[in-house]
């Protein structure tokens, strides 16, 4: 499982170092990919497989689904650690995610996000802000 959060920045190349807690989790190749809030999500090849089950089931005659499908798919790229431990984001992901010098690596259970550290700051207060309310209405689903 990956938990907590953490600040990074990225070179002038597009690389990125993954917190050395994440990284056995990830193991040496995994996927990163577009994600939800214009962050980008990365799944090791485990999970990366159970979601694509996931989504290959999806009805394709439904365009929504298809949609979905494209965006999640066409953006994906395998990535793998150097001996650094970085990985190099694809500059069409460092685009969609707005990423900059400054970025948080954030552990959340299945999968690690990477966010730009501005975008990232505004959607955790605006979070913080309704935390409680969102609390109520999902704890009866859980």
């Amino acid at each position: 499982m990956f938990m907590g959060e953490y600040a990074h920045t990225i070179d002038a190349k597009g690389r990125l170092i993954i917190p050395a807690r994440f990284r056995e989790g990830l193991g040496d190749r995994f996927v990163v990919t577009k994600g939800l809030d214009n962050c980008l999500f990365v799944y090791p090849q485990h999970e990366w497989a159970a979601l694509e089950q996931k989504l290959k089931s999806l009805p394709f005659t439904r365009a929504d689904a298809r949609a979905f499908v494209r965006f999640f798919f066409s953006g994906a790229s395998e990535c793998e650690l150097d001996k650094q431990g970085r990985i190099l984001i694809p500059a069409n992901l460092r685009e969609y995610a707005r990423l900059s010098k400054e970025v948080m690596v954030l552990g959340v259970s299945s999968r690690v996000e990477i966010w730009s550290r501005e975008r990232w700051d505004e959607y955790n207060a605006t979070a913080e802000e309704n935390f409680e309310e969102i609390a109520e209405k999902i704890v009866d689903l859980l």
